[in-house]
C-alpha cells in the first residue's frame, strides 16, 4: 500500500469514529434527557450506535492491517 492508501484510510478511521461518537451521544442525550417517555426510540438509537462503532472498527481492522504490510 502506498502512503496515499494509507492516508486515505486514516481519513476514513477519523470519520467513523466522528459519527460513532455522533451516534454514543444521541444514545446518551436519549438516556439523560428523555427516558422514560422516550423509550420506543431505544431500538433506533441503539443500532445505529451499534453500526456506526461496528463500522468504526472495522475501518480500524483495515488501517491496522495496512499498516502492519506496509
Amino acid at each position: 500500500m502506498t502512503d496515499e492508501d494509507i492516508k486515505s484510510l486514516e481519513k476514513a478511521v477519523k470519520k467513523a469514529k466522528r459519527i460513532a461518537s455522533e451516534r454514543a451521544s444521541e444514545l446518551h442525550d436519549l438516556v439523560e434527557d428523555r427516558l422514560p417517555a422516550g423509550y420506543e426510540e431505544i431500538p433506533g438509537i441503539a443500532q445505529a450506535t451499534y453500526d456506526a462503532c461496528r463500522a468504526w472498527a472495522e475501518a480500524d481492522a483495515k488501517l491496522k492491517a495496512a499498516e502492519a504490510a506496509a
